[in-house]
């Protein structure tokens, strides 16, 4: 006869194995995801009809998926609170181009970029030198107001962890008609594939499956609130101020609405100014 100690052992035993059970497949789903990111599938997040189509950094709750099928409904998580204030009044610009604006920018100097977003001023610091292209486009848009009143649209807190910005429409699929080069993708902050906290880099359409998409980035752009592992596809061009991670982290504190770890975030992040000058 069994007594009540080894009943109570064997059923401890029996509770620990389901446990195990339960975080070997949740570690085993985690692994299959950030494999997924790491590829790069994650970040295919730019300016065509198909950048918001993979499930990393592509599609939303409310998106298709590359096949084309509805995601399923994701549950409904408690909302945090929203850090930042109303947007200023203005709507987006319709503005598209037919091709890269030429290079008008100084490139022996550094820029800066400053967000001036419904959550705090986000200045980034941009080396013409290295990355003349990109900021030369930043440069050029920003004179012409697109960005002003867009949505930073999209935020990742699972397996890299950004903000994602720069698309008028707001859904993952707007750029400005034109794509632009990458540039600066030995830089060598990238070690390790690591992409540190205070980077702000271009999103693209490069699949580093089928190797398509190169030169590709548009207008969207990801800013990183903490060390990320990506393989060094995206163009590197700036780099956030104090105080700008300070905006950027209470953005990240607030997460995002899925509860899944990628989605819109619950702070109302809007540029309601977006300005480019000589450092």
């Amino acid at each position: 006869m069994v007594s009540s100690d080894q009943r109570r052992r064997q059923l401890a035993r029996e509770k620990f194995l389901r446990q195990q059970q339960r975080r070997e497949s949740a570690r085993l789903k985690a692994r299959r995801r950030n494999a997924a990111i790491a590829a790069g599938v994650v970040v295919v997040v730019a300016i065509g009809a198909g950048a918001w189509a993979t499930d990393g950094f592509g599609s939303g709750s409310t998106k298709k998926s590359a096949a084309g099928a509805e995601p399923s409904a994701p549950p409904s998580p408690s909302k945090a609170p929203d850090p930042c204030e109303k947007p200023a009044k203005g709507t987006v610009k319709n503005l598209s181009f037919k091709k890269e604006p030429a290079i008008t920018i100084d490139k022996s100097a550094t820029y800066t970029m400053d967000l001036k977003t419904t959550c705090g001023d986000m200045p980034i610091s941009m080396a013409a030198s290295k990355v003349p292209h990109t900021v030369n486009s930043f440069d050029f848009l920003a004179k012409k107001g697109y960005f002003d009143h867009t949505k930073c649209h999209r935020l990742t807190t699972s397996g890299i962890y950004v903000l994602q910005c720069g698309d008028p429409k707001g859904n993952g699929t707007g750029g400005p008609g034109y794509t632009i080069p990458d540039e600066d993708l030995k830089d060598t902050r990238l070690k390790g594939n690591v992409y540190p906290a205070g980077t702000v880099a271009m999103a693209n359409q490069y699949n580093p499956q089928t190797k398509q998409g190169k030169n590709s980035g548009g207008s969207q752009f990801f800013l990183v609130f903490q060390d990320s592992q990506l393989p060094p596809y995206y163009t590197p061009f700036g780099t956030l101020s104090k105080d700008g991670m300070k905006v950027l982290t209470k953005i990240a504190k607030a997460g995002e609405s899925t509860g899944q770890g990628d989605g819109a975030p619950n702070a109302t992040v809007v540029i309601n100014k977006a300005t480019v000058q000589k450092s």
